[in-house]
């Protein structure tokens, strides 16, 4: 879900010259900065600027808040005109996907490039070597041939919920087309083979990249990620891997996320005044500088010497789509055929209290969106998937019977109106067995294709109230076999949940607490399917 960073900039001074790419920063001693509040709705991957905007409250009197969202949820957001209603400005890793939208002209104003990081991949020092990839660059086409070949295991953002994902992918599929020109719709199908074969080496995805980034470190077993620049060298800076990446930068290019500052049309003069100050303040050099060392993102100022840790110093930008068509096709290309099949279990508390306030109502709203129901930007392609195998796992006093459902590639419809039905049956009463509930999933999960990538999400509305207790799952999935033990749980906070407990069984699982107390579960669903 997202969550709000406000930093307070005090007394400063406002930059005089315009800060576009192709002008200068104006001086440090110019007028004092108009004040007041800017409101952004951010990508959650710049919650690491916190640093660099407390530095910024020594020299602006505007207050930034910055309401962190997904990419296709910030995409809908703009092209609907919703972020306009709470937000002054956006700041997305990158625009390009949002300008292919024919609605975005109208929605959004001025941009101003902040900083660039390129999405690359990193490898473990010793797998890298036996690749010869310390000392020769590879081309795209050999990265994935060696992913086909099961050379090296990585870990990938989901391409359908955050732009690092989707940049890779961009860069891949154009690279394997050989043609060095834009990707169409065309060669989306001709590549979709090759991509692939390059998916079969995935064994870690998520939706988003400092999740991603903090999975690997902590589980490990995987042998790199495809990610910005600035996570890799951010994850060898900290000092916590057992062995350090080396960055891979392929020789035939890649999709550089450039962080545009972006105002939304119809700001009014006082906000336009607040958007300058700050733009002019984090393109300083001394501000450039910073974000450097920091955050490992490349600067956008002419002039600010690069940090020397930055390789690949003749990187090659590759085109990004020029239709939405093409782009749109790339993204259903890799949920349908590319990517490793999933198996999603969801475990889902049909307890009498369940009948409260809607609550089965909203449960049953979200599932139904993931079928079809939902034909918004971001529940067209957060819904289940073909090839995807779907259990259903109602619990209340005690587990009920599992309903599994398994998508089919070319006529998807007779299966998702069979899980509608099921999900319109839903009935709420009894006492709430939770544990007792997880250990059957397991169960399933045990049983699951280990090709599939397996996930667990828990939907309950309170404390548990019958069988087992999170002590006595701990012991049990303790002792399960290392592939089942693998699999995450993701809990839903809603209702009455027991918030310290979900967040004990996510971190004892490699998952994570999704907060649907606020907002919709639809919306909540969505957001998990990024790491499913």
């Amino acid at each position: 879900m997202r969550r709000t960073l406000t930093a307070t900039l005090l007394t400063a001074a406002l930059l005089l010259a315009g800060c576009t790419d192709n002008h200068p920063v104006a001086p440090d001693d110019a007028h004092k900065a108009p004040g007041g509040t800017l409101r952004v709705l951010a990508g959650s991957e710049l919650a690491d600027l916190e640093p660099i905007l407390a530095d910024m409250t020594r020299t602006t009197g505007v207050k930034i808040e910055l309401d962190y969202t997904g990419t296709l949820d910030g995409v809908e957001q703009v092209t609907t005109g919703t972020a306009g209603k709470n937000h002054q400005a956006v700041w997305f890793s990158a625009n390009r996907y949002l300008e292919l939208h024919p609605d975005a002209g109208s929605r959004i104003g001025t941009q101003t490039k902040v900083m660039s990081s390129p999405v690359v991949l990193g490898l473990k020092q010793s797998v890298a070597k036996s690749l010869g990839w310390d000392t020769k660059r590879p081309s795209w086409s050999e990265v994935a041939d060696a992913a086909a070949a099961r050379r090296f295991s990585y870990g990938m953002t989901n391409p359908a919920a955050s732009n690092s994902g989707f940049s890779a992918l961009v860069a891949l599929a154009t690279a394997l087309t050989g043609k060095g020109t834009a990707l169409t719709a065309e060669q989306v199908g001709q590549v979709t083979p090759r991509l692939r074969q390059f998916f079969e080496a995935q064994s870690l995805t998520s939706g988003s990249s400092g999740w991603l980034a903090d999975t690997f470190m902590r589980k490990g077993g995987v042998d790199g990620l495809v990610n910005y620049e600035s996570v890799l060298l951010s994850l060898n800076a900290g000092g916590k891997l057992a062995e350090p990446l080396t960055v891979v930068y392929p020789t035939d290019g890649v999709v550089t996320a450039d962080y545009p500052l972006t105002l939304l049309a119809g700001a009014d003069p006082a906000v336009k005044d607040r958007y300058q100050a700050v733009v002019d303040y984090l393109r300083r050099p001394e501000t450039q500088k910073a974000l450097m060392e920091r955050t490992f993102r490349r600067p956008a100022v002419p002039g600010v010497g690069m940090n020397e840790k930055f390789g690949g110093s003749t990187l090659f930008e590759l085109p990004f789509p020029v239709k939405l068509d093409t782009a749109d096709a790339l993204i259903d290309a890799y949920n349908n055929v590319a990517r490793r099949p999933s198996t999603t279990i969801y475990v889902l508390d049909l307890s009498g209290s369940m009948n409260d306030d809607n609550r089965l109502t909203g449960l049953k709203a979200a599932l139904l969106g993931l079928t079809g129901a939902d034909t918004s930007l971001s529940g067209r392609f957060s819904g289940f998937h073909q090839r995807e195998q779907v259990t259903l796992l109602p619990f209340s006093s005690a587990p009920m019977a599992p309903r599994t459902f398994t998508v089919p590639p070319d006529t998807p419809g007779p299966v998702l109106d069979q899980i509608k039905g099921t999900v319109n049956g839903f009935t709420a009463n009894g006492s709430t067995a939770i544990y007792d509930a997880l250990r059957e999933a397991y169960k399933l999960a045990a049983e699951a294709d280990p090709g599939r990538v397996t996930t667990i999400v828990l939907l309950t509305d309170g404390e548990v109230t019958a069988g087992a207790s999170l002590k006595d799952f701990t012991g049990r999935y303790q002792n399960l076999p290392p592939g089942t033990k693998a699999v995450p749980v993701f809990p839903v906070l809603f209702g009455e949940s027991a918030v310290d407990e979900m967040k004990q069984l996510a971190a004892l699982t490699g998952g994570r607490t999704f907060d649907g107390r606020t907002g919709t579960l639809s919306a909540v669903f969505k957001e998990i399917r990024g790491y499913q």
